[in-house]
């Protein structure tokens, strides 16, 4: 069973939606109009903090499901909360300024790279 997993994947989910209401609270704040993606700086920053968590997406959650198969669920739910964390820092530091949001963007790669270089490893050993 993977239940830890399911729930950071859920959370992973939970916080997406909320950078996506973020933007939309962010439109209205700033007066950018639908389909417009430029035009303030604080819009344009929200913007980017939920299109740069939807890029990390499809690399984070296959590399966290595999690795929970593959080697465990605890230690991939684990990593798995290091990048909600790393995410959560990267929100924090970029909504205030752009040059703030390097430690969050470097603790979710390191996580994500983490999972999908862990997940290599087992597969390779199994094949080997």
């Amino acid at each position: 069973m993977y239940h830890l997993t399911a729930l950071v994947t859920l959370l992973a989910i939970a916080f997406y939606f909320f950078t996506t209401i973020n933007v939309s609270r962010s439109r209205t704040k700033t007066g950018i109009k639908v389909p417009a993606t430029l035009g303030h700086p604080d819009f344009e920053r929200a913007f980017r903090i939920q299109m740069n968590t939807l890029e990390w997406m499809p690399i984070f959650l296959p590399a966290l499901w595999l690795f929970a198969i593959n080697i465990g669920d605890a230690i991939a739910a684990g990593l798995g909360a290091v990048w909600i964390i790393g995410r959560v820092v990267y929100f924090v530091g970029y909504s205030k300024a752009a040059a703030k949001r390097g430690p969050g963007f470097a603790i979710q790669a390191l996580a994500a790279m983490a999972l999908w270089a862990g997940t290599l490893g087992a597969v390779v050993l199994r094949l080997v």
